[in-house]
């Protein structure tokens, strides 16, 4: 029973060393692989009850375990779509059948359709911004879509608040007829005048009119029209009233907007949606008209030059005329122990027996790492390691086929014994 024990024993050691050796292979096969975790084979003696004189020999098992946890170091490429992740936890990825997976393989580009997918062609997952800023469900992967790259397209945004700032000159006469806002046949009397460039909601053009006059001590009546509607080479009489009118007054000490005046005006852009003109900061001194501040939001309709991908996952569409649009979220997931998952091919992992439920997010909140734009995390391999490790596999490999020979030899003498 002890030399087929010996013999058993020295087989089960050279199938352990085989699978040392299978890993070490996959290992150096993809040290150059993207995101990949090298493997490692370790093992767990079985020993066998022994009797008083006599011992049994027991066995050995090879255990695979995979460094997940273990950090690549990064290469930083030219492409803003390549990604790696400096810390915890994996890109959300999909396969063509929209199951979901963790990897850490972030070289993505973008597909005929505009989907950013790595070498694997998994597409990269994430929030997007239509229905505002995105919130992560921290236990599952509801509401993530594959980011599409093309669905930037043109953009037009409608003009809603902007600020205007200026002195108007103390040293100017009242006036109490013909003004601005009567919108009168007759000349009509104000002070001074400027216009502001604002955006309907298909991104064209509007120019509206502003009249400032002065109509008692400290006080000026502001009037807006639409100068579209103007009469030719002399604006007025419009065609139409003001969009709105307001009355500021201002401190007769400082020149300062008073506290109870009104420090701003409101009205509907014609086609497009209704704006707050802030005149906080207007003053009256006694110097000439100037404007020191006059901007608006809202943006005429522009393609998307590129997009940029902060630290923090956001995607951003970068327009011709300079204007960032955040468009997406990376998500990002992971798990209490990242060395249990279950890897599969593609370098993609699941979520394992031993793994611990997966938990989603954005990077740089709840202890998720930061998302590196133009890198990418390499391999954890280290080929010094693996082939030191062959090196002691195969001398293993071959003792212990000279345990299973040495076994096989003493049974020859056992049954040429009875010749």
């Amino acid at each position: 029973m002890s030399l087929y024990g010996m013999m058993r024993t020295g087989t089960a050691g050279m199938n352990s060393q085989a699978s040392r050796l299978g890993t070490v292979a996959d290992n150096i096969a993809n040290a150059n692989t993207t995101g990949y975790k090298k493997a490692m084979t370790e093992f767990s003696s079985l020993v066998l009850p022994a009797t008083t004189g006599a011992y049994n020999s027991g066995s050995v098992t090879p255990n695979v375990r995979y460094a997940i946890s273990q950090q690549g170091a990064l290469e930083f490429t030219s492409s803003a779509t390549d990604l790696a992740i400096s810390g915890k936890g994996f890109f959300v990825v999909a396969d063509p059948n929209g199951t979901p997976f963790l990897t850490r393989a972030g070289s993505f580009t973008a597909d005929g359709d505009g989907f950013l997918v790595n070498a694997a062609g998994y597409k990269l997952l994430g929030a997007d911004y239509s229905n505002g800023t995105p919130v992560p469900v921290v236990n599952g992967f509801d509401g993530l879509v594959p980011v599409n790259v093309n669905s930037t397209g043109l953009t037009a945004v409608a003009s809603t608040n902007g600020i205007f700032t200026a002195n108007l000159d103390s040293r100017e006469t009242i006036k109490t007829t013909n003004l601005p806002s009567a919108n009168a046949n007759t000349s009509v009397e104000y002070d001074a005048k400027s216009s502001l460039v604002v955006y309907d909601n298909k991104g064209a053009e509007v120019l509206v009119d502003f009249y400032y006059t002065k109509t008692g001590a400290n006080t000026w009546e502001v009037a807006v029209f639409d100068q579209s509607t103007g009469a030719s080479g002399t604006s007025f009489p419009y065609s139409s009233g003001p969009l709105a009118t307001t009355t500021l007054t201002f401190d007769a000490t400082s020149g300062a907007l008073d506290g109870a005046s009104p420090d701003s005006i409101g009205f509907n852009v014609p086609n497009g949606a209704a704006i707050t003109i802030d005149l906080s900061n207007m003053t009256e001194l006694a110097y000439d008209f100037s404007v020191a501040n006059g901007t608006v939001n809202g943006q005429p309709p522009n393609e998307a030059t590129r997009i940029e991908i902060s630290e923090d996952g956001t995607i951003y569409a970068n327009y011709a005329n300079g204007e960032l649009d955040p468009v997406y979220r990376i998500a990002m997931a992971d798990v209490p122990s990242p060395d249990r998952l279950r890897p599969l091919s593609g370098n993609v992992y699941s979520q394992g027996v031993d793994s611990g439920v997966v938990t989603t997010g954005f990077a740089g909140s709840n202890n998720f790492g930061s998302i590196q734009s133009g890198a990418l995390e390499g391999s954890n391999v280290d080929i010094a390691e693996e082939l030191t490790s062959m090196i002691e596999s195969q001398r293993s490999y071959t003792a212990n086929s000279k345990v299973f020979q040495t076994g096989s030899d003493l049974m020859d003498v056992l049954v040429n014994l009875k010749r």
